[in-house]
Parts: structure tokens; sequence; C-alpha cells
């Protein structure tokens, strides 16, 4: 009953509300720039090959975040503290560099609204930087586990905004992309509101004395800390525990048109009730997570969403998609599902999403749970950065559907996890971390 009660409290606390809101401005852009712009490019006839390589140049920003990131925790703007001051800055760009995204057409100049595209990463790297900073400064240590889970939930709602949201008006209003663009904007400049009401960092907030301290001691803080194998393994292990992900989400929108589902059906069952899954899925790993060890939480999560993509697989073989068709509509004009397709992608859904959700809720408090507040920014965008190192690592995923077909390629994406499994149990039993939450894996 205790339990339950200072669960409630957590939960309705002003600093958890903030937390939602800035969740909810750190989730739009991505999407936008990633599965919803995959969505554009395919109905403006883009190869494959094209849109997993434009996908992973545009994840490149958040792969080397951290390169920048020292500037981030060293300069202090004029208004607002160092992590409001900042996320306000970034978010007023990005509502210019959305709207201006509003204004490309893919079929007569794809490069430029690529190049539009990578400037809005930046800005959306930027803005996780700030925002994975403030979150680590503002949560105590009891309060991080729900934290991370309603940071996560505004992340989420986010995402379905910027792409169900983005569908049903492209599909019900607009019948373009370009207007669908302008209303995210408008989007943005909500989240950029609720930023001025979020609770301020000041009180714990102690920059770097230097520019070269912001560079350099948060990267000594974390090996000191932790010690130089058990650094290095973790650095490991954040690369290769998302390379499964990283795959899925880059090819996951061109197989689900390739299988012609319509835009209408990805943004209701991909778009809207996944994210909804991984919402359940991540409210309910924060409250796990408050009785068992982040590392317990990792190996499960992350093995249970790992099985979840069997499922793509029977699709696959369901559906017969051909990976080497390029003109979908004539392909899908007289196209029938097969029996059951829908009801097979429905649960494939639900169930990666519900996994993901419990899985991102805790390897974000691992992440957390490895940085010094002082270097919070440098630290976290280093260790969030490998994670989307993984997104480089896949841009040849659309040279190898075509090379496997994609039953053969989603069964590649489920052997990819062991790898950051053997990981998990080395880092997990080497008892370096100094710090008790991390030990009792």
């Amino acid at each position: 009953m205790t339990t339950v009660k200072s669960l409630r409290q957590v939960f309705q606390s002003r600093k958890m509300a903030a937390l939602l809101f800035v969740g909810f401005s750190s989730g739009l852009p991505i999407l936008l720039v990633l599965k919803t712009l995959q969505s554009w490019m395919s109905d403006a006839g883009a190869d494959l090959s094209k849109i997993g390589w434009y996908g992973s140049l545009i994840g490149f920003p958040y792969a080397f975040k951290f390169l920048w990131s020292p500037l981030l925790d060293r300069f202090v703007p004029p208004f607002l503290g160092r992590r409001k001051g900042w996320l306000l800055i970034i978010q007023f760009l990005l509502v210019l560099a959305i709207g201006a995204m509003s204004l490309q057409d893919p079929a007569k100049n794809l490069d430029l609204l690529a190049i539009i595209s990578v400037l809005i990463a930046f800005l959306s790297a930027s803005q996780d930087v700030v925002a994975d900073a403030y979150r680590t400064d503002v949560l105590t240590g009891a309060e991080r586990p729900i934290g991370v889970s309603i940071f996560t939930t505004g992340y989420r709602v986010a995402l379905i905004v910027s792409f169900a949201g983005a569908s049903k008006l492209f599909e019900n209003v607009f019948r373009a992309w370009q207007p669908v663009y302008l209303v995210m904007a408008g989007f943005m400049l909500l989240g950029l509101v609720f930023t001025l009401f979020a609770p301020g960092t000041e009180a714990t907030d102690r920059p770097p004395e230097t520019f070269a301290d912001a560079v350099t001691l948060p990267f000594l803080d974390f090996f000191q800390r932790r010690g130089l194998m058990y650094g290095v393994s973790v650095l490991l292990f954040i690369v290769t525990y998302k390379v499964s992900d990283a795959m899925m989400n880059s090819m996951s929108i061109p197989f689900l048109k390739a299988a012609c589902f319509t835009q209408g059906q990805i943004g209701d069952i991909n778009g809207f009730m996944g994210i909804i899954a991984t919402i359940i899925g991540a409210l309910l790993g924060g409250v796990l997570l408050t009785r068992m060890s982040v590392f317990k939480g990792l190996w499960i999560f992350g093995g249970l969403q790992a099985l979840g993509i069997i499922l793509y697989v029977m699709l696959a073989q369901a559906s017969h998609p051909d990976p080497r068709v390029t003109d979908l509509a004539a392909v899908c004009r007289n196209f029938v599902q097969p029996p059951f397709a829908t009801q097979l992608f429905i649960l494939a859904i639900n169930v990666e999403n519900f996994f993901g959700g419990m899985e991102s809720s805790a390897f974000g408090l691992f992440l957390m749970n490895m940085c010094n507040q002082q270097f919070s920014a440098t630290q976290f965008a280093l260790l969030s950065s490998l994670m989307a190192l993984s997104k480089l690592l896949v841009a040849p995923s659309g040279d190898l559907v075509k090379a496997l077909g994609w039953s053969n390629f989603f069964l590649v994406t489920m052997l990819v996890v062991i790898p950051s499994m053997f990981l998990l149990v080395f880092i997990a039993r080497s008892g370096a971390a100094g710090d008790p939450d991390l030990k009792d894996a």
C-alpha cells in the first residue's frame, strides 16, 4: 500500500508533468525526418537504396551529437538557465526548419529535402542532448525509473502526432505532405510554449569552469568512476544493443508499403496502436524497474522484443512482398490482402512496441545512471550517440533486403541482438559500476 501511494505521488508531481511535455518536444521532430519522410519518399517513387542511405545520413547528427554537446554543457544562455534556455533556443529553430521542409517536393529535388532533413536532425539531436541532461539533473535517484517512463510517454505521444497524426492529415485532409509538415511546425511551437513552464535546474547547475574542462572532464570522469574495461564494455554494449531496432526502423515503412498496406493502415496500426502499446510498455517498465535491477530489465525486455520480430517473418511469408518492385501503386492497385494478414500486422506491431517501450525505460535508466550531473549533457550525449551510431551501421539495410528478401532480412534482424546480450552478461557480472542499483543484476 505504501509503494502504491508513493508511486501515485510521483506520478502526480509537477516535475513529472514537465517531463511529459519536454519528452513531447524531444520526440516530435525525429519521425518527421525518418518514418514520415520514408512515407513521403516512397509515395514520390524513391528507390529503396536511396531511402536506406538517406535515412542513415539523417541519423548522422544523432550519432555524433557528443561533438558539440560540451558547448551546451559549458555555456549558459542569458535567460532561463543552462538547460531550459538552450531548449527554448533550439525549439524555436526547429519550428523554422520544419516550416521550411513543408515547402519542398521530393519528386523535384530530393537532395534539397535531404539537406533540410539533416538540419532538422542536427537541431533535434541538439534538443535531445539538452532534454536528456535536463531530466538527468531534475530527477532524484528514487524518481528516476518513473521519470524516465514519463519522459518516454511524452516522447511517444509526439511520435503518434508526427506519424499517425501526420498520416491521418495526409489521407483525410490534405492529400499532400507539404501542408502536413506545416501543421507539425505548429505542434513544435506548442512544445516550445510548454518548455517555459518546466521547473528549472538552476539550484544544481554547476557548469564546467572552462571549455577545455567541458570537453575533457566528462570523458575522464566517466572512465575514472567506472573503470577502463567496464567503460569500454558499456560503450560496445550501447552500440550493439540498438542495431536490431535500427535495422527494423530503417526498413519497416518500405516493408509495409511493399506488403500493400495503405498509408491509413500504416498510420492507424503502426503509428497509433503501436505507439500506444509503447507508452503502456514504457509505463509498466518504469514501475517494474522500481522492483528489479536495470540489468534484469535490459535482459528480459530486450530479449522479448527481439523474439517478437518472428511475427514480421510470418507477415512477410503471408503477404509475399517483392523488394525489387519500384512501382508499388501498380502492384497494389488490384492486390488482395491474404487472410489474417491485417490481424497479424496488428499483433506484430503491438507485441514489438509493447516490449520496446519496456526496453526503452530500462535503457534510458541505464544511460542516466551512468552520468555525472555536472557533465550530464556531454556524457548522456556520448552514450546516446553511440546508440544512434547503430543507425549508421545499418545503412545497407535496403541492399540487404534486395539480396535476402524480407523474411530472411527479419531473421537476421532478430539474430543481431545476440552479441549485445553476451556483453550485457559480462558488464552485469563485472561489479565495477560502483552503483548498487547496477550491481544487483
